[in-house]
């Protein structure tokens, strides 16, 4: 089974993926934006684009998971933003057209709590920050997010992207029980406490900063 996070950038799909894959036995986490990474590694930078927009990104995320799904016992995990119709048919499409068991959810937000989450990965300044003016300093770098945020939660609200999940008041934890209870997959008991559970995902965060 492939369980594909989908969710606007900042929208919380590494950290649920991570939660996911701490919690359900035998599981791999296999990021697609990985592969986009790479060919930006092969470019000098004024050649860069929006990878997804690469056939070689799409034709490559299908194979890596058509390859893992095929040789793989337990359950593979894809946290990837994917909101163009065309290139989500190229990948979770066609995944599921090659008879691999493809589970999709798009993890929602208002447009105001995704903004918070782009400004908590930050590590926990942006409450300094706001007291001394300069709340949106931390969102600066996350101008690309920023900017597809609207046609990100647009788009991904559409049936076609379901299943949904509102996630503006559900912890991350939660949001991983909500996943499994609908694909019918049992998690490990989350035994983590307020600040072990706070300090796992600034880790997250900080491993899986953009590169």
């Amino acid at each position: 089974m492939l369980l594909w996070i989908n969710g606007p950038f900042g929208g919380g799909k590494t950290q649920t993926a991570c939660e996911l894959r701490r919690r359900l036995a035998g599981s791999v986490l296999c990021d697609p934006e990985e592969a986009g990474f790479g060919l930006h590694r092969m470019m000098p930078p004024r050649l860069r684009a929006d990878f997804q927009d690469y056939p070689s990104w799409r034709q490559g995320v299908f194979e890596v998971l058509d390859h893992v799904l095929g040789n793989h016992d337990g359950v593979v995990i894809a946290p990837m933003t994917v909101v163009e119709p065309r290139y989500f048919a190229e990948t979770v499409g066609r995944l599921r057209e090659a008879g691999h068991d493809v589970r999709h959810f798009a993890l929602l937000a208002s447009r105001e709590t995704v903004l918070n989450r782009l400004r908590d990965r930050g590590l926990g300044l942006a409450p300094v920050l706001r007291r001394i003016g300069q709340g949106d300093l931390l969102l600066r770098g996350e101008q690309f997010a920023v900017d597809r945020l609207d046609y990100c939660l647009e788009q991904l609200s559409k049936p076609e992207f379901a299943e949904h999940i509102w996630t503006d008041t559900t912890a991350v934890t939660a949001v991983a029980d909500r996943i499994a209870d609908s694909t019918g997959l049992t998690l490990a008991p989350d035994t983590d406490g307020r600040l072990r559970g706070r300090l796992r995902r600034m880790t997250v965060t900080i491993r899986h900063a953009r590169r």
